[in-house]
């Protein structure tokens, strides 16, 4: 009884501290001004099934994606075993899905080689990662916390694997002695292997690596459900809905500012009087995007889907060629800002005052924005459909149309386009004289 209101104890405690992260998250997410995608549900469902559930995207790099859908695969399916746990840890019972026989021996085998599968990726990954010079591994991006953060859930997710096949070893040994309460059911084709570790000791010492398995599984899992939603490893919940939301226009189009629009729409009316005051109460529009809660909550759900892969910024030709864009960093930057909000904002009561900093100016520079040749290689490249050029674009509306700023190139297009009716530098009617030497 004691054991079962123990684990009662942890469940709920883990459980609480998660619920309590998500509501944050949630909060600083709809702190982004509305954006509406209830159109086209059945493109999204697929979208989301074919990018987040398949994997789709994943193996443009066969190497990477395949071990990652191993890890994938693993996390999801050897979870179905968390419901036995956590039955048996409520009821004190031991693998109570056992009358389901020789399925329930396929199920635990199909287990045990997945997360021996999970073993070898992490392995592999956590060497890529520190033992390799991947550019998009090491790059500065990743300094500090991001590469830490990367490290402890590959060694987190060896332990937690390697504590669920012990778990089975000693199992299969208190069930080969006939020992109490240890009921006779699963097959254990890799935690066999194990079985020599502990075969040695008593049965007294056999239940205690069984039992001191069992806990450190169960507690190591709830703990890493409690760390995920700090961690970029969120993204395997946001996923789904970040996929769902995709941007499922033209890969080319640009989306039109509603104020820019109805200024259109004023000036296309012939009834319209251009001349008439806005009303006294009406909110000045916008443009662009300065600060974090000025983009959509769609931008600011993929800033926490991001999962720092950085195969946007490998793809970037700009970063490629030594400049200082790098479309990962601007998602982090951007996740960083909000987060930063949101803890003022909670701190004041559920109000934000404004810091006197932004995201424009103190996380991205001018020089990122500048940089980027709106190529969209980082859309195409990022496994889960996040858009950095969707927030890059939306920040230069606000450097030309609110702060007047841009470059000495765009401020001459800009200046020739008013004044010719072209980006040349030249009038309409002398548009065709280079043909006189033709």
């Amino acid at each position: 009884m004691l054991s079962q209101l123990l684990f009662l104890a942890i469940l709920g405690t883990a459980s609480f501290f998660f619920a309590k992260r998500i509501a944050v998250i949630r909060r600083n997410i709809l702190s982004g001004i509305d954006w509406d995608g209830s159109d086209r549900k059945a493109e999204r469902w697929k979208t989301m099934a074919r990018v987040a559930l398949g994997q789709s995207k994943m193996t443009t790099r066969p190497v990477a994606g395949i071990m990652h859908i191993i890890v994938y695969a693993g996390f999801v399916i050897i979870n179905i075993e968390m419901l036995e746990i956590v039955i048996d840890g409520l009821f004190g019972t031991h693998r109570i899905f056992a009358f389901l026989g020789g399925f329930y021996n396929v199920l635990i085998a199909s287990f045990e080689w997945l997360a021996a599968g999970v073993i070898v990726a992490c392995v592999v990954f956590f060497i890529r990662r520190n033992g390799m010079a991947l550019a998009r591994l090491t790059s500065k991006d990743l300094q500090g916390w991001p590469s830490l953060d990367a490290n402890i859930i590959l060694v987190a997710e060896v332990v937690l694997m390697f504590a669920f096949l012990s778990m089975n070893a000693a199992d299969a040994i208190a069930q080969g002695r006939g020992l109490p309460h240890y009921t006779a059911a699963g097959s254990f084709p890799i935690s066999s292997m194990l079985i020599p570790l502990y075969a040695g000791l008593t049965d007294a010492g056999v239940i205690v690596v069984e039992r001191g398995m069992w806990w450190a599984h169960i507690v190591g899992v709830l703990s890493f459900l409690v760390y995920v939603p700090y961690s970029k490893h969120f993204h395997i919940i946001l996923a789904f809905p970040n996929t769902y939301f995709s941007n499922l226009n033209a890969p080319a189009a640009m989306d039109n500012m509603d104020a820019v629009t109805k200024e259109v729409q004023l000036m296309m009316d012939p009834s319209a009087d251009p001349f008439a005051a806005a009303p006294a109460d009406a909110i000045p529009p916008k443009f662009g995007a300065k600060d974090a809660p000025d983009l959509t909550w769609k931008q600011l759900m993929e800033a926490y889907t991001c999962t720092e892969c950085g195969r946007c910024t490998s793809e970037c030709p700009a970063n490629q060629t030594g400049k200082l864009l790098s479309p990962r960093k601007i998602m982090m930057s951007t996740r960083d800002r909000i987060e930063e909000i949101g803890a003022a904002r909670e701190a004041n009561g559920g109000e934000w005052k404004p810091d006197g900093k932004s995201l424009l100016g103190d996380w991205i520079t001018e020089e990122e924005l500048w940089a980027c040749t709106s190529c969209q290689a980082c859309v195409e490249a990022c496994p889960i459909n996040i858009s950095p050029m969707g927030i890059i674009l939306d920040m230069r509306r606000s450097l030309i149309m609110e702060d007047s700023k841009s470059p000495e190139s765009i401020t001459s297009m800009f200046n020739n386009i008013e004044n010719n009716g072209a980006p040349w530098a030249f009038p309409a009617g002398d548009r065709g004289n280079w043909t006189n030497e033709v």
